[in-house]
């Protein structure tokens, strides 16, 4: 009975001890963790800074839809100008001296709807008669999904119309200016829509200023089109 009782309280300890081993373990992954994320930090802090660019929900061309955007020192970055269309069948990203960059279009079939855009180089499509030739470089759809709703996910983004694996995921509320464009593969952020804080607690800039980060090395004008497609798509 003696031994009995003797090799039950070696088992017990035997596992106390290796119970706190594993505990000793968890806890050093847990710091090992916390190094590699401050590791990250650093990396990113010390790399290219991110572009930041204050977006404004209007035109400077007066009678005109459209949006403004202006980089860091306070210079035009884009320009969008829309005339006599809140729901425009098309869309031109123009730098600052009026030269297209991207063209946003619908596609004929489905233009009753604000699911489905192609995003070409340049100026293409109804102006265009290039269009039949150049293939859109990406493929932005409003996401809907009855089987799995998910509130958060506002489109997917894919490198082409017949693309079945997604390039970035759109996550957030436009109409809180609150979004992030997530890589799909490398899961990581590439530009974030965010609220304009006044400036000395000063008046609030609302829904129609705000701002557009976009991360080193991602193109500020995808990020910008992708901005005027939710815009599209959620207002």
């Amino acid at each position: 009975m003696m031994l009995f009782s003797m090799k039950s309280m070696s088992v017990r300890k035997v596992d106390e001890l290796r119970d706190e081993g594993q505990e000793e373990e968890e806890e050093e992954e847990e710091v090992e963790d916390c190094r590699r994320d401050v590791i990250i930090r650093e990396e990113e802090e010390d790399g290219p800074a991110w572009t930041s660019l204050t977006v404004w929900r209007k035109s400077l061309v007066l009678s005109c839809e459209g949006f403004t955007v202006i980089d860091s020192n306070g210079g035009l970055a884009f320009r969008v100008d829309n005339y006599n269309e809140r729901r425009p069948h098309q869309l031109t990203l123009m730098d600052a001296s009026g030269n297209p960059l991207l063209t946003m279009c619908r596609p004929k079939k489905l233009r009753l709807v604000d699911k489905l855009w192609l995003v070409y180089e340049g100026e293409v499509g109804e102006r265009s008669s290039s269009k039949k030739e150049i293939k859109p470089i990406y493929c932005v759809r409003k996401h809907v999904n009855i089987l799995q709703p998910n509130p958060d996910v506002l489109a997917d983004v894919y490198s082409g119309p017949s693309d079945k694996k997604r390039a970035y995921v759109i996550y957030g509320r436009y109409a809180e200016r609150s979004c992030r464009v997530l890589d799909d593969e490398r899961r990581q952020v590439v530009a974030e829509i965010k609220r304009k804080e006044p400036i000395n607690h000063g008046a609030s800039f609302g829904l129609e200023v705000f701002l557009l980060i976009v991360r080193p090395g991602f193109s500020p004008a995808f990020a910008m089109a992708m901005v005027l497609l939710l815009d599209q798509m959620f207002s």
